[in-house]
């Protein structure tokens, strides 16, 4: 968890410029739809080294590491994620343990299915993202540049400005679609991992015996 917590933490002081790049572009593209009368509007792209000179012209370099303290916070996403897995796991082999015991399998273990990890991963994302979900949305409004976000003085203080002023409804905008995304993804990720284990050591298992 710690090694997994420092280089998450490396990674997103790395990528962060990326991010906000990409955000200014998307938030960039939306704001130029709406502002105009024309049902077909001509989007005001920018490429991405425009995107960069923009940032820097505007908000000085510093700009490119806007929203890194709710990005910090979210590298425990993946560790709340798998923290919980790992619990779910031992319980539910456990009670199944316990009832093959019961039955009168004494030495027996039980053996999660694929549909196991599937729920498990799913039901871990879930957790995760909901208790994180906040720092995504505080996160993203740093990036795009929204002038009332760069105000927060911290990331704690953009929690309690967003739930003073649009209630805990703000914190949770869009979670729905992020919620079938990244649960969706969990559950796959985690049944193909534990399949693609078993394939590998059914393959290796000749080769060792060797």
């Amino acid at each position: 968890m710690l090694a997994g917590m420092i280089a998450g933490s490396a990674t997103t002081i790395i990528s962060n410029p990326i991010w906000v790049v990409q955000t200014s572009q998307a938030v960039r593209t939306m704001d130029a739809s709406s502002d105009s009368l024309d049902p077909k509007p001509a989007t005001k792209k920018l490429g991405f080294r425009e995107t960069i000179q923009n940032i820097i012209a505007k908000d000085g370099v510093k700009a490119f590491w806007r929203g890194i303290g709710p990005a910090l916070v979210l590298v425990m996403n993946p560790v709340l994620q798998y923290t919980v897995f790992e619990q779910l796991k031992n319980v539910l082999v456990a009670r199944r343990t316990q009832k093959l015991r019961s039955a009168g399998v004494v030495a027996a273990v039980a053996v999660l299915s694929d549909w196991d990890f599937f729920f498990l991963g799913a039901i871990s994302k879930l957790v995760a993202t909901s208790l994180t979900y906040p720092y995504i949305v505080i996160k993203s409004r740093l990036q795009a540049g929204h002038a009332s976000a760069l105000k927060y003085k911290s990331s704690l203080d953009g929690l309690m400005t967003v739930i003073r002023t649009e209630g805990i409804a703000g914190l949770y905008k869009g979670i729905s679609s992020k919620l079938v995304q990244s649960v969706l993804t969990a559950a796959i990720l985690f049944a193909s991992q534990r399949r693609l284990y078993e394939i590998t050591k059914k393959a290796v298992a000749p080769v060792l015996k060797k």
